[in-house]
């Protein structure tokens, strides 16, 4: 099988999982706004939500599977099978300290956690609730963070499917205790929903352990901060928590900026909006761009173990170049549709047609920047994959410094024009900033990526989408969806538009010749061309 076959079918296995998580991602987040809608209530419970959850992304999508990967993979080339799960299990062990002292800090000190990410609000007291929230959710980043490294030695195995599914099971839990039968044993709606995420944390974690006995895993305990192995992974891993999540650190600059006093004049719910914005932009960002990202990996530290530059290099470009032909349509359905999606999405008990117009908003400087945020998750892990840190880190010690600075000229001299937008438009442009500045350094040091040939195809994508959305904007005027109070119209007309843009944009990449259609569409339907495989280096 090719490399690019290879990549494409790992990429759909873990699509299709991915994009059953999201659709009971949804139904959650659905719940969560139905029984909290935009309240304080709800700010408090995703402010302690998103602290978990932060480690969980730099874990789980980041550090752990970009950091493990290239040593794992590497161990499996050179050393006798018995040093290999020897490695393994050292560095099971020594985690599920680390993760436990983590834990343990995390719900001792929760009020100052809470305090840092409310540090430009002087109402204090009001986010009590939220402290108690995170305490009851800390747990979480246990299981998750084992489930992680789980996940990363499955991968290597080339077992991608079941690893990607165990999301579901969280989205499962939190429904499960969203229900009223189950929610009203406890004092609050929310204190349920916490409940349910960390009841989900571990059923991600206990599911992958019979796969890891199947290949071989066997727990033996050994617990060694000093193991080569362990080294190599934790010099990878630290700086890796700022290089590869640096778009999720951002998200929670927004979120800090979300909770100012400013902001809180307008009304409760800006914390929540910036939340489901971000929600819905996951659905596409992580129904292909990460699936992508997790299929390339392995493959990017196999080439780069085998010294196989040129390879590497290509499998990049061609990843490039398929998650641009998703997200740059993506990107400006989202902004012109923006309201239809959060109506027909969430506005259902208490989230209204007031936290739909706040939540649509921050959609749509969100949107901007999707496909910066889905190309900084490919080429994160090409710098990876060569062990190196360094350049990841700087980069995002930059954008960050730029996302608090863009976040606060937003919030003094530009809230009337942004107000619940501003930080999702500084989180967009610091994103375009920080891919650029790694792919500019990645083509110096590793010399020509086929730039020539990835420009060509974005120009082209670029001209199809644009189009696309102008098609789309007239359909939604001559729709007059707004004019229909019934849910089912307002439902129907949604999904025809969703429907015919489709239509449209296949049929433009068609028309304009963009081969992505065949590579992401039409492997049963292409043409066997002797060029097909490696792309043009320029």
């Amino acid at each position: 099988m090719t490399d690019k076959k290879q990549i494409l079918k790992s990429a759909s296995i873990i699509t299709l999982v991915t994009i059953a998580s999201r659709v009971f991602g949804y139904i959650r987040d659905q719940r969560l706004t139905l029984l909290l809608g935009t309240s304080l209530a709800a700010d408090s419970f995703v402010l302690a939500y998103r602290i978990p959850n932060l480690l969980r992304r730099l874990v789980g999508e980041g550090s752990m599977t970009a950091s493990f990967i290239p040593v794992f993979t590497s161990y499996m080339a050179d050393k006798p099978r018995e040093e290999v799960w020897e490695f393994a299990h050292r560095l099971f062990w020594t985690l599920a300290v680390v993760l436990a002292v983590l834990t343990v800090l995390g719900m001792v000190f929760s009020p100052g956690v809470i305090h840092v990410f409310t540090m430009f609000g002087k109402e204090q007291r009001q986010w009590g609730a939220a402290v108690e929230l995170n305490r009851i959710m800390f747990p979480y980043i246990f299981f998750i963070g084992l489930s992680a490294l789980a996940m990363a030695i499955l991968n290597c195995f080339h077992v991608f499917g079941p690893p990607a599914a165990t999301p579901i099971l969280l989205n499962i839990s939190i429904i499960t205790f969203s229900i009223a039968v189950v929610y009203r044993h406890f004092p609050n709606k929310a204190v349920a929903l916490a409940v349910g995420v960390l009841v989900g944390g571990a059923l991600q974690f206990l599911v992958q352990l019979p796969l890891l006995v199947r290949q071989g895993m066997r727990f033996n305990f050994g617990l060694s901060f000093t193991h080569p192995g362990v080294r190599a992974v934790a010099r990878l891993m630290v700086p890796g928590f700022f290089g590869i999540g640096i778009s999720q650190v951002n998200f929670f600059v927004d979120t800090v900026f979300a909770t100012s006093e400013k902001m809180l004049r307008i009304g409760p719910g800006a914390v929540t909006s910036l939340y489901v914005a971000d929600r819905v932009m996951e659905l596409v960002l992580g129904g292909y761009a990460i699936a992508v990202a997790t299929a390339i990996l392995p493959m990017m530290s196999h080439q780069a173990a085998a010294g196989d530059y040129d390879a590497m290099k290509k499998t990049f470009g061609f990843s490039l170049r398929i998650v641009s032909f998703i997200t740059l349509p993506a990107a400006v359905g989202l902004i012109i549709l923006r309201e239809p999606i959060i109506r027909v999405l969430f506005q259902h008990g208490s989230f209204d047609a007031a936290s739909t117009r706040l939540t649509a908003r921050a959609l749509l400087y969100y949107a901007t920047g999707l496909p910066a945020f889905a190309a900084i998750k490919l080429i994160v892990p090409a710098f990876y994959s060569t062990h190196d840190t360094r350049v990841p880190v700087r980069a995002a010690a930059y954008t960050l410094v730029i996302n608090f600075g863009l976040n606060l000229l937003f919030l003094v001299y530009f809230f009337k024009t942004f107000q619940n937008g501003g930080p999702a438009l500084a989180t967009s442009l610091a994103g375009y900033f920080n891919f650029f500045m790694l792919f500019v350094i990645f083509r110096l040091r590793f010399g020509r990526l086929g730039t020539f040939e990835i420009l060509g195809s974005m120009a082209r994508i670029a001209v199809c989408s644009g189009l696309m959305g102008t098609a789309c904007w007239v359909m939604l005027k001559f729709s007059r969806f707004s004019g229909h109070p019934s849910f089912v119209a307002q439902l129907c007309i949604f999904t025809a538009l969703i429907l015919v843009a489709t239509l449209i944009y296949l049929g433009l990449a068609w028309l304009f010749r963009c081969h992505e259609i065949e590579e992401v569409y039409g492997i049963a339907l292409r043409r066997e061309r002797g060029e097909a495989g490696p792309q043009t280096l320029g």
